[in-house]
């Protein structure tokens, strides 16, 4: 058996986090309080030695992984598109109200990426970084809905909404039959028994 292990972290906060904006595929940056976020996930992280680290293009999360690496004395490995946030497409950056409502449809939204799709994407993405760095340490920096959605197919459960740059420590085992599962250590910061 193999086991990896991922630090999940969802990228710190967004003006539009701040506002309870979808956000989605839009490229909105770090607010300061987002940088800050990020500078004081360095000390959690710190319970293990980190070989990889790896995070979406889009800026909020490029940035924070570049703040959170720095702080390891690390560098950024790879940028991956599949990391990258559930496109919420005439949705995004609107808020809860009657205009996003009128959005709905079944599945999410108006010309959005559904729910499952994004789910299989993330996973999808994970599980490529676990057979590219079999055994090792992998921190991914990413999304709040694709990582949720992502955890949430693995484990075969719904979970809650994933906190600004918080831990979340989940470990992919790779079986000698070529069955795989995923276990959660920690979750919004959490010690968690979550596993499939």
């Amino acid at each position: 058996m193999t086991r990896t292990t991922f630090a999940l972290i969802r990228h710190g906060q967004t003006d539009w986090n701040a506002e309870r904006r979808l956000q989605g595929s839009a490229d909105i940056p770090l607010n300061d309080v987002g940088r800050q976020q990020a500078l004081d996930a360095v000390a959690a992280l710190s319970i293990y030695e980190w070989d990889v680290v790896v995070s979406s293009p889009l800026s909020r999360a490029s940035e924070t992984a570049d703040l959170i690496a720095d702080g390891l004395g690390l560098s950024v490995t790879a940028r991956r598109e599949a990391l990258q946030e559930r496109n919420y497409g005439l949705a995004e950056g609107l808020q809860a109200g009657p205009e996003l409502e009128a959005m709905r449809i079944p599945g999410g939204f108006k010309e959005a990426e559904d729910a499952e799709a994004t789910a299989r994407r993330g996973l999808c993405a994970l599980e490529e970084l676990a057979a590219d760095f079999p055994g090792q340490r992998i921190l991914v920096v990413s999304h709040g809905t694709l990582l949720r959605l992502s955890l949430g197919k693995a484990l075969g459960q719904e979970l809650p909404g994933i906190e600004n740059a918080v831990l979340n420590v989940a470990h992919h085992r790779q079986n000698h039959d070529g069955s795989a599962g995923w276990e959660i250590e920690f979750f919004n910061g959490e010690r968690a028994e979550l596993a499939a």
